[in-house]
């Protein structure tokens, strides 16, 4: 029996489901948004959201451990070195809100942030 075929397929049933730079939601559940932390900087700078939308941010270190943090958006993460965390939240308001890194990164630690625009 070939295998070829179904490999084939699998690969673009994951290209299909999980499409570069972020991840299909379950089915039903919020929308996934890949965020990339490495210092100083969070990947994408920015994001557009939309008010009363259920999101999940998943949020990876690509180097040491960092912090992922804005109190009026209730993002509190603690995202440990080379691994990932899932925050999922519903803006309640609409405005543009800064999350910060909130564990000391390094010298530049101070400009690691990312703005979150909610319409």
């Amino acid at each position: 029996m070939k295998k070829t075929p179904i490999l084939l397929g699998t690969a673009l049933c994951a290209v299909i489901l999980f499409p570069p730079g972020g991840r299909a939601a379950a089915e039903g559940g919020p929308r996934v948004i890949s965020i990339t932390a490495k210092r100083f900087e969070f990947l994408p700078h920015e994001l557009k959201l939309k008010k009363g939308e259920t999101v999940t941010l998943h949020v990876t270190s690509e180097d040491v451990q960092h912090g992922f943090f804005n109190r009026k958006l209730k993002i509190d993460a603690d995202v440990p070195a080379g691994q990932s965390a899932d925050v999922t939240i519903t803006p309640g308001e609409e405005g543009r809100f800064l999350v910060i890194c909130d564990h000391f990164c390094g010298a530049l630690h101070g400009n690691m942030h990312m703005s979150v625009d909610v319409e």
